[in-house]
């Protein structure tokens, strides 16, 4: 990973970037499921993929309906694989889905309903229209520990009391920034933890628990 990489993960897996999923649909929709297909597994087959790893991947998208590619990962960021935190709304809800249990190495065709894509409003952006089925292609690389771990929360966490004060996290994010290396206004520091706490201080008593935090099930404090 990217020296830069530590701090944009700690956002988005505070609640910077993990808006709901778009697309979530009620009803009927709300039944409809992943189609997984698995193309590929090595030999050796670990670590699995679970909610909250951290995945390093590349995937194809296509529309159902004519086969029309409508993304592909190794055109973008100078063709390498993405990172993201499976589970946490960084990709549709259908693709958090479809590489669940993933080991690196692993490749697999996935078909997505709209309810768990873009639903009905579709992503002209991405030129997907309404109500789209989408295909993608995924081929999993890495499967690590990502950064609403245990071992996250520790790190943060310096004088051991499981939960984590702004000065805690204040000073997080001033190595984060000091390792990277980027030139960044001093309000951008006061904004970022402003925004973790608005985003994760449930009870606002100041401090962010292992709960708010969400540390997920498979770790244990």
């Amino acid at each position: 990973m990217g020296r830069g990489l530590g701090l944009l993960l700690l956002s988005q897996a505070l609640g910077l970037l993990a808006a709901a999923a778009r697309g979530e649909g009620g009803g009927a929709a709300a039944a409809e499921e992943v189609r997984i297909e698995v193309l590929h597994v090595p030999e050796q087959c670990g670590p699995r993929s679970k909610k909250g790893d951290l995945l390093n991947a590349h995937y194809d998208g296509y529309l159902a309906s004519d086969g029309s590619r409508f993304y592909c990962s190794r055109t973008q960021n100078e063709g390498h694989p993405k990172w993201f935190v499976l589970g946490v709304g960084q990709v549709i809800k259908g693709l958090d889905i479809a590489m669940m249990n993933m080991c690196p190495g692993e490749k697999r065709k996935v078909t997505i309903p709209p309810s768990l894509a873009y639903g009905q409003q579709g992503y002209a952006q991405g030129k997907i229209p309404p109500n789209a089925t989408l295909i993608f292609e995924i081929e999993l690389y890495a499967v690590n520990k990502g950064p609403r771990s245990v071992e996250a929360f520790n790190q943060i966490d310096k004088d051991s009391d499981k939960k984590l004060s702004q000065l805690e996290i204040s000073q997080y994010l001033k190595e984060e920034f000091a390792r990277d290396g980027k030139k960044r206004h001093p309000s951008v520091h006061d904004e970022i933890l402003a925004d973790i706490f608005k985003k994760n201080d449930h009870d606002g008593d100041g401090f962010i628990s292992a709960k708010e935090y969400n540390v997920y099930q498979h770790d244990e404090l």
